[in-house]
C-alpha cells in the first residue's frame, strides 16, 4: 500500500503526465497479452497445432504466401478489439486533470475508445484500425472499415481486404516481426506531436507505465529515457516485472489504478 500512496502523491504533485502502456494494460479488459508461447496458444489453440508462435505468425510474409491465414489472425484480433470495452483504469487516467500524453506499443485502439485525445497518442507499433498496401504500392494508409469474418476451426479468413489503390492484398498498418514494409507515415506524425509536447514541459512530470514487459522492451526503454531526460518520477505498474521504477507497483493495471484513484480521493477529502 505504501507504493500506492507514493504513486498517488507523485501524481497529485505533477503538472504533466506521460502514460506509457504495453500489452498488460488491456488484460483487465479481457484482451490476451500473448505472454510466452503457452499464453499465445491459449488464445489461439489452432496456432499450436500449426506449430506457430506469436513471432512466427505476426510476420508480414504470410500476407504474401497465405493471406487467408494472415487475415485469420489479424481479422480475429480486429473483431476482438472492436468488441472490447476498456476497463475502468482507462477512465481513471482520462479523468486526471493533468496535461497528458500516451505512448503505447498496443495496436488495439483502446485509448481512443476510452476517450483519450487522438492527437495526444503515439502508437509506436501502429494500429490495427488502419490499413496499408502489402507491397506497399504507396506510402498511404487508410482507416480500416473492413468486415473480416474468420473460420476459427480452419483458421482461415473468409474476407481478404484489398489495397484501395492497386487492389493487391492489404494488411494492417502494424509493425510486425522482420517487417521492412511497414508504412511509418502515421506513426511519424504521432511522434512529431509527441516531440512537440515534450518540448513544452516546464514543470514536474510523472510517468505512469502500465503493463510493459521486458520481452519487447520498447515501452520500458521509452519510460526510462524520458525519466532520465526530465528527472521525472517513473511509476512502474506490472504484476511480474515492476522492478526498475522509482515507484514499483506489483499489481495489474485496473487494480493499481483504482487503488491510486481511491487514495487520491481520500487525500483530497482530508485537505
Amino acid at each position: 500500500m505504501d507504493s500506492i500512496k507514493k504513486a498517488a502523491i507523485a501524481i497529485k504533485e505533477a503538472k504533466y503526465l506521460l502514460i506509457t502502456a504495453g500489452a498488460g494494460m488491456g488484460v483487465d479488459s479481457g484482451l490476451p497479452d500473448f505472454r510466452g508461447n503457452e499464453g499465445f496458444w491459449r488464445a489461439y489453440p489452432i496456432a499450436k497445432k500449426l506449430g506457430l508462435n506469436f513471432q512466427a505468425l505476426a510476420n508480414p510474409t504470410w500476407f504474401d504466401i497465405n493471406p487467408s491465414l494472415a487475415w485469420a489472425f489479424y481479422g480475429h484480433r480486429l473483431n476482438l478489439y472492436r468488441n472490447t470495452t476498456p476497463h475502468e483504469g482507462f477512465k481513471v487516467l482520462k479523468n486526471l486533470p493533468h496535461n497528458k500524453f500516451v505512448f503505447t506499443s498496443n495496436v488495439d485502439g483502446q485509448f481512443q475508445k476510452a476517450g483519450f485525445d487522438e492527437k495526444k497518442i503515439v502508437e509506436i507499433h501502429g494500429s490495427i484500425h488502419y490499413l496499408q498496401c502489402t507491397l506497399p504500392c504507396c506510402e498511404e494508409i487508410w482507416e480500416n472499415k473492413e468486415i473480416v469474418r474468420v473460420d476459427m476451426e480452419r483458421f482461415r479468413a473468409l474476407d481478404i481486404p484489398k489495397c484501395k489503390f492497386c487492389k493487391r492484398v492489404a494488411r494492417p498498418n502494424i509493425l510486425m516481426f522482420g517487417d521492412f514494409r511497414f508504412v511509418e507515415k502515421r506513426v511519424n506524425e504521432q511522434l512529431n506531436r509527441y516531440a512537440s509536447w515534450l518540448r513544452g514541459i516546464d514543470d514536474k512530470l510523472v510517468i505512469v507505465e502500465i503493463g510493459a514487459g521486458k520481452a519487447v522492451p520498447t515501452v520500458r526503454l521509452e519510460s526510462e529515457r524520458i525519466r532520465d531526460l526530465f528527472g521525472a518520477t517513473l511509476i512502474r505498474i506490472n504484476p511480474r516485472e515492476s522492478e526498475g521504477g522509482d515507484i514499483e507497483i506489483s499489481l495489474g493495471a485496473k487494480e493499481a489504478l483504482l487503488k491510486i484513484a481511491a487514495f487520491m480521493l481520500q487525500f483530497e477529502k482530508r485537505i
